[in-house]
């Protein structure tokens, strides 16, 4: 089999920013949540759904997490969803959307009962920890997202508001 020729430079990608970020929240049922926190970055593994109109992303946390302190002083978050298999084969072959938002936590009402819901029908083993009163839905209204596909090739999506 003949070895792939790695890309040393970035290019423009041509990927469909919105769609292939659909397909991941499909196929993937984590993402590394970014936030900062007394002016370091901090990270963490969470459950995620994609709203249906593509245009935010919603988790729960506990009130009490790190993330949660840090994202309420502030707001700006990142994520990064990927379906990597931690293979020689995904050097070539594996893609990665980076979202950038703002998040803020969903009040109780309508709009939350809604996103617990979508949270619920991923992750129907998180039901009574997405119920707890102790627990916050976050949802990330998503300002940029980046797809990287093909080592480098890199494609822009900003969504008009």
């Amino acid at each position: 089999m003949a070895e792939q020729k790695i890309p040393t430079i970035t290019s423009a990608g041509h990927a469909d920013v919105p769609g292939r970020l659909a397909a991941l929240d499909a196929s993937q049922r984590f993402a590394v949540l970014a936030t900062v926190g007394g002016g370091s970055p901090y990270t963490s593994l969470v459950a995620f759904a994609l709203t249906p109109d593509g245009a935010g992303i919603v988790f729960a946390t506990p009130r009490a997490a790190s993330k949660y302190k840090n994202l309420r002083v502030n707001p700006e978050v990142s994520f990064l969803i990927d379906n990597r298999a931690n293979t020689a084969g995904d050097i070539m072959g594996a893609e990665a959307v980076t979202v950038m938002g703002k998040a803020r936590t969903a009040r109780r009402g309508k709009k939350r009962d809604g996103l617990a819901v979508l949270l619920k029908a991923k992750h129907p083993e998180l039901s009574g920890f997405i119920d707890a009163d102790s627990t916050a839905l976050v949802l990330v209204e998503i300002t940029k997202a980046l797809h990287v596909g093909r080592f480098q090739a890199v494609s822009v999506w900003e969504p008009e508001r």
